[in-house]
């Protein structure tokens, strides 16, 4: 399929979808037109292949969104700490999720030697400087997926602590009990699985089951914290 015919099948495929979701609820757009209120947002990679909305099996409204590549948040990057402020102190956001994922162009970018060029270099220099702070543990691992893989989670990591660093954040803990969770995203099964850090340091799913009856069929989170789609009844 040419490019053309991919965008003019994108604008088809939205007129499809469009008419479903009207006659399926035909209040679903006069009411998102009235506002939003969102309950998490969501700081992640602008990787095509980790679509919050859909990963999550939620619908347009749920979340609100902030991607770059390779979900670096730095203390210094305006537009970062604009979408925080807006969705943490006027949005009233319950949950800040910020999520990484395997298969990271960028997280391979930054254990590499060579120079990407252009602004990407200065844009990777805070995940490079995760690859120095931990050059032991990643040395270590000879699998050079696993290394990849590591070094998004450290990621991920090192953007928690900026996150809980950040004003915004910190008064709406302290005032309203507002939760920042760190996550991973793994594309080779859909999964998306806690890293235990941010305000919650074990997953609220562990020790017993529980069924999420969700628009998409079931989530079954068993003891292990992962989901399971079941058949929808």
């Amino acid at each position: 399929m040419s490019s053309e015919n991919t965008f003019h099948y994108a604008l088809s495929s939205n007129n499809a979808w469009a008419g479903y979701k009207a006659h399926q609820n035909p209040q679903f757009f006069p009411k998102l037109a009235g506002g939003q209120s969102p309950e998490i947002l969501w700081i992640g990679c602008s990787d095509s292949r980790c679509p919050e909305t859909t990963i999550l099996g939620m619908q347009p409204g749920d979340v609100f969104v902030h991607r770059n590549i390779a979900n670096i948040v730095s203390p210094t990057d305006i537009n970062t700490t604009a979408v925080i402020e807006y969705a943490v102190a006027h949005l009233k956001v319950k949950h800040v999720v910020l999520c990484g994922h395997s298969a990271c162009g960028g997280a391979a970018a930054a254990l590499s030697d060579a120079r990407v060029g252009g602004v990407l270099d200065t844009w990777l220099l805070p995940l490079k400087t995760v690859r120095f702070n931990h050059a032991e543990e990643l040395d270590a691992i000879t699998d050079d997926k696993e290394r990849t893989i590591r070094i998004a989670q450290l990621n991920v990591e090192a953007g928690i602590r900026v996150l809980m660093n950040n004003a915004t954040i910190r008064e709406a803990i302290a005032e309203r009990g507002l939760e920042v969770h760190g996550v991973f995203f793994d594309i080779g099964c859909g999964r998306i699985k806690e890293l235990g850090c941010g305000t919650a340091h074990k997953s609220s799913h562990a020790g017993h089951d529980h069924v999420v009856r969700g628009k998409h069929g079931q989530l079954v989170f068993g003891q292990d914290g992962e989901a399971e789609i079941a058949a929808a009844q």
